[in-house]
């Protein structure tokens, strides 16, 4: 008797302290270890990369240190530290729900699929899908596809959309999955695929760093609407607010365009007109 009373009792502390885990907040969390945990993928210029230095950077990690230096604010605690966590296409999502990151920053497109499993922010980026080949083998649109292998990360929106765009045109191409954009542009350097397909700011960025960008072209056409946002956990209204007020007052405020111009200045002088509208419609007020 006493054997399943203690049985009984593990069990009882186990089940208190999951539900203890879950109903802590991002931002209590964060005050108890002194520690912001950001998910980034290593491959996706300028949203977010590693430098040569091998030191996580890019447009959207520098928003999201921005909300960093917010929530030092908040709790008032300066010496708050950031933890660097590499995610993948495939597991950043389960990254955010298992609690190995408190906000994922990246090239991450908001959809209503995504929010039953995570929750988003304003929007802070928006581009489209397009395809990137080489010079010698150029592939303009859809329609030069035909009868090639076109090159796509797995676990994307861009995969459903291309493959969606492809059947409506009635192509023959065939649809080569990989695991990253860097092996995607790989596939196409060695001509295993004539093109990679991915979300346009994300092909410019991979043709800016590779080591001769001028045998790349990027089609003109784009085939989808890809608006981006930074994920964080379901059901954190403070952390969502936190992170939505540090963004809004940077639209609001024009600052924003200082982070744009850090990281598309050299390339893209002017921000687009979708652009501007997005950081218009979501600079909502104090």
């Amino acid at each position: 008797m006493k054997y399943i009373f203690s049985i009984i009792t593990i069990i009882s502390v186990l089940v208190t302290g999951t539900t203890f885990a879950k109903s802590v907040s991002t931002l209590e969390q964060i005050q108890k270890t002194e520690t912001i945990r950001i998910g980034y993928r290593n491959d996706q210029p300028p949203m977010s990369f590693v430098d040569q230095n091998n030191q996580p950077v890019g447009y959207s990690l520098e928003l999201c240190l921005h909300i960093v230096n917010q929530i030092k604010v908040q709790l008032k605690n300066p010496n708050i530290a950031i933890k660097y966590v590499p995610v993948t296409a495939t597991n950043r999502f389960a990254a955010l729900t298992n609690n190995a990151i408190d906000i994922l920053c990246g090239s991450t497109t908001k959809t209503l699929s995504r929010s039953a499993l995570v929750d988003f922010t304003e929007l802070t980026f928006v581009t489209g899908a397009s395809l990137i080949s080489l010079k010698t083998s150029e592939v303009a649109n859809l329609k030069g596809l035909a009868g090639k292998k076109v090159a796509v990360v797995k676990n994307t929106t861009t995969i459903k959309t291309l493959s969606k765009a492809l059947n409506k045109i009635g192509s023959d191409a065939e649809i080569i999955a990989v695991d990253s954009a860097a092996e995607g542009i790989a596939a196409v350097h060695s001509h295993k695929v004539a093109a990679f397909s991915a979300d346009q700011i994300v092909l410019i960025g991979l043709a800016i760093v590779q080591p001769d960008p001028t045998q790349y072209i990027l089609a003109k056409e784009i085939f989808s609407f890809e608006p981006y946002a930074l994920a964080i956990r379901r059901n954190d209204a403070d952390f969502r607010l936190l992170s939505n007020s540090v963004l809004s007052r940077l639209y609001r405020t024009g600052k924003v365009t200082e982070t744009y111009s850090h990281w598309f200045g050299k390339h893209i002088k002017n921000v687009p007109n979708l652009l501007q509208a997005m950081y218009i419609l979501n600079s909502t007020a104090e």
